[in-house]
């Protein structure tokens, strides 16, 4: 397993604070990254993630996670939440420097 290379600590460097701010930790987001199939992490991990009553939280540990992880993790990070919330993925797709981006809401 390569732990992650200077290009991606650098993106998480410089984009987790936006991503800290962005993700929508749900509960079906933080489950999947728990699947067997994936392994990102631990079922217990995700309980403990779960009872975190905010999001900037528990993204906040999700990317703390993602720093000490390999690059096939961090792969599969992107694949899920490409999955769920695809709009942020060119935030950890960069070549390490900071990337601007507009997220749009909609209000009804």
């Amino acid at each position: 397993m390569r732990p992650l290379d200077d290009v991606r600590m650098r993106t998480l460097s410089h984009n987790g604070v936006h991503l800290m701010d962005l993700i929508d930790s749900n509960e079906a987001f933080i489950s999947e990254l728990a699947s067997p199939a994936l392994g990102f992490i631990t079922w217990s991990q995700r309980d403990h993630i779960l009872t975190m009553p905010q999001s900037r939280d528990r993204n906040d540990k999700l990317l703390d996670f993602l720093t000490r992880r390999s690059v096939h993790d961090f792969k599969s990070f992107i694949k899920v939440l490409a999955k769920y919330q695809p709009h942020l993925v060119s935030l950890l797709e960069t070549d390490g420097g900071e990337r601007s981006h507009r997220v749009f809401v909609h209000i009804s």
